[in-house]
């Protein structure tokens, strides 16, 4: 649990900082509200620090943890933009409604959270498998590697899925 001293000298860092940041963000963004949204996930996440780190330099520390949030706003943005464009190229009657396509966006962004913690080679053999229908063999000639190496790449990434599912 944070101190007294913390919260105090975290909310002074709040009224004196979140303008500014608020500010600076929005040269970044597409929006107003993406900019508060990601000033609110900064000081949430300085919160939720509780006073584990020396906050020496307040705007720097601001700025540091503000560039991280933008970093995963910008690639699920990414994400929905290659998603929406896939969408524009499939046949009116395969849509989704508008809960479906929400759910499918999610469940694209918790595959990509999971799939950011592995190497390059396991990430790149989980895709054109998933995405590409590429079998096993044929990955395995696609990238120069072993059958066995894109199977235990495969069930790596796999379990990576599992383990980050809610």
């Amino acid at each position: 649990m944070p101190s007294i001293q913390f919260q105090a000298e975290a909310d002074d860092i709040f009224r004196q900082h979140h303008a500014w940041l608020r500010s600076r963000l929005t040269r970044h963004v597409s929006s107003h509200s993406d900019a508060e949204d990601v000033a609110s996930e900064t000081f949430l996440q300085l919160a939720e620090d509780g006073g584990r780190s020396e906050i020496r330099e307040p705007r720097a520390f601001l700025t540091t943890i503000a560039k991280r949030i933008l970093i995963k706003l910008w690639q699920r943005q990414d994400l929905e933009r290659a998603y929406e464009d896939t969408l524009r190229h499939m046949p009116e009657a395969v849509a989704l409604s508008p809960e479906e396509h929400s759910m499918l966006v999610e469940a694209i962004c918790q595959i990509d959270r999971a799939l950011a913690a592995l190497p390059q080679q396991v990430k790149t053999a989980f895709l054109l498998s998933r995405l590409d229908g590429m079998t096993y063999p044929q990955i395995a000639e696609h990238m120069g590697i072993s059958l066995a190496t894109v199977e235990r790449h495969m069930k790596r990434a796999l379990l990576q899925c599992v383990r980050c599912a809610p």
